[in-house]
């Protein structure tokens, strides 16, 4: 009966050792092996920041470029490689294993930073995402944009008037998802970059008839851009801007004052300061942009939605803009939604 058991343990151990011998053998293979040792194609490969070694795999697997995910990330796990993998977009394979897939996406000279610039956000806002992206110190990107001298290859940007601002390029940096190269990033590559995109973007807009300098249209569409959410409400609320600033009433646009205390909130105090942005206080168009708009904001801004509305404000909530034909209608909302 002894001997019986002893076999069975002994068939049991020689099964799992072969069972393991061949997982490992297949495992050696997915990692020294590469889908296709002949294979010419170059396949940009992107990682965002924060992604894990899991999340790698599997999109590497699904672009076809490792034969197995489990195996990626266990060779990961156990070389200790998935912290030094770095965010970026990088040129990949299918004639790379995995060994030097990781050598690849580990090498900080081969990476291509990825940097994405949301619409509405300032310039400060896009400084201290090239500092975070470890490519400069603060204020290096704010102070390439003060030195701008490639004034003569845009001819949509008026620089008599820009010189004067204290960031001249503000609305002008188009928003979007840009990659640049760590090995020798200066400032000066990302501001042509975006405005290039900036003059392709424009350049696709339907032809207006607008009465209003490119100047005064990029800031009107940066404060709307930063007011309301949808198509519709940016162009309603175009419409009530434009209409204000023609009767001489104060635009009355928080995103304006917002923009200078650096802040999300107004305070009673911020209503009382002396500033040309401080629309709630003074009739006209700030000096220049509050934001850099979106090609949507832009359209808005320059075919406004004409209405019986002079008011608008946005509920707390949910977000839905309520407009007023009155000031006691809008005080009527105010009660209501704020």
């Amino acid at each position: 009966m002894l001997h019986k058991r002893n076999k069975r343990i002994y068939f049991a151990l020689t099964f799992t050792a072969i069972f393991l011998s061949i997982v490992y053998l297949k495992y050696v293979s997915y990692i020294e092996n590469p889908v296709d040792e002949n294979s010419e194609e170059t396949i940009s490969f992107q990682i965002k920041k924060g992604s894990t070694a899991k999340e790698i795999g599997k999109n590497l697997k699904e672009k076809n470029l490792i034969k197995n995910q489990t195996a990626f990330y266990l060779y990961t796990k156990f070389n200790n490689l998935g912290e030094k993998i770095i965010a970026g977009r990088f040129l990949l394979s299918k004639n790379m294993n995995v060994k030097k897939i990781l050598t690849a996406i580990t090498d900080p000279s081969q990476a291509e930073f990825i940097i994405t610039i949301q619409e509405g956000i300032t310039l400060k806002d896009i400084d201290q995402k090239l500092v975070d992206l470890t490519l400069i110190n603060p204020g290096k990107f704010l102070k390439a944009v003060k030195d701008f001298n490639g004034w003569q290859y845009y001819q949509f940007l008026d620089k008599k008037i820009l010189e004067t601002l204290a960031s001249p390029l503000e609305g002008y940096i188009y928003p979007d998802t840009y990659f640049l190269d760590p090995a020798d990033f200066k400032p000066e590559d990302l501001i042509y970059l975006t405005l290039d995109n900036f003059e392709k973007k424009i350049t696709e807009l339907p032809k207006s008839q607008s009465k209003y300098s490119f100047h005064q249209i990029i800031t009107m569409a940066s404060i709307i851009e930063n007011e309301v959410r949808s198509f519709s409400d940016r162009k309603m609320v175009s419409g009530i801007l434009w209409k204000r600033l023609e009767n001489a009433w104060p635009l009355g646009a928080d995103a304006t004052l917002l923009y200078i205390t650096n802040d999300r909130k107004i305070t009673s105090e911020d209503l009382e300061i002396d500033s040309p942005y401080n629309t709630r206080k003074y009739a006209g168009l700030p000096p220049g942009p509050v934001s850099n708009p979106s090609i949507e904001s832009i359209t808005a801004a320059i075919f406004p939605e004409q209405s019986n509305y002079w008011f608008y404000l946005t509920t707390l909530d949910t977000g839905e803009v309520i407009y007023a034909e009155t000031n006691e209608e809008h005080n009527a909302n105010r009660k209501k939604y704020l």
